[in-house]
């Protein structure tokens, strides 16, 4: 991933991280810096499990937006 990718777009899919069997709908996102920002507020503030497909179709689990989004916030 390049600092490029951020400015593409992506979508983010929120999955409750207790609830197995429900579904979740993706949302899309004019950029994959917005949807790591929503994945994050998700994160801090419920129970969630979010993923998020980028528009080259990686697929960023949410142990790498934990990582990720906390070590942009140390720096």
């Amino acid at each position: 991933m390049t600092p490029a990718d951020l400015d593409k777009r992506a979508e983010l899919t929120v999955w409750p991280k207790r609830a197995p069997g429900h579904s979740a709908e993706g949302r899309p996102f004019a950029t994959l810096r917005e949807a790591l920002a929503a994945a994050a507020r998700a994160i801090e503030s419920e129970d969630a499990q979010p993923w998020i497909i980028t528009e080259a179709g990686d697929i960023l689990s949410p142990r790498w937006i934990r990582a990720n989004t906390l070590s942009r916030a140390l720096q």
